[in-house]
């Protein structure tokens, strides 16, 4: 099923590789299907483009986090919360910081 949806995502990428939501979602697939580094590098390019797409910063730190990242999960966090302050979007800051604050001091040397 998963190969299926995925395959679907990349034909309309075909048609529209600029569309921001498709490119989000294949990082999703990729990610389920095991394939998370090259799911990360795409979020990592969402993140930097103009705009920057918020939920990226956040989708980054959650990937990180679960592949034992933790610093690099609290750069992409704290990034991601300047982001979306600037951007206006008050909830998406508020949940990146939630899950930030979760990490404690877990993976600090």
């Amino acid at each position: 099923m998963s190969g299926s949806r995925r395959e679907k995502i990349e034909a309309m990428l075909k048609d529209d590789p600029q569309d921001v939501f498709l490119r989000y979602s294949l990082a999703l697939e990729l990610e389920s299907g095991g394939e998370w580094e090259a799911g990360l590098e795409i979020l990592e390019q969402l993140a930097r483009e103009s705009p920057p797409y918020v939920p990226a910063f956040h989708m980054a730190g959650q990937h990180l986090v679960r592949h034992g990242r933790i610093d690099d999960a609290r750069r992409a966090l704290r990034e991601g919360i300047d982001v979306a302050r600037e951007a206006g979007e008050a909830h998406a800051a508020a949940e990146m910081a939630e899950l930030l604050t979760s990490l404690g001091s877990a993976g600090e040397g």
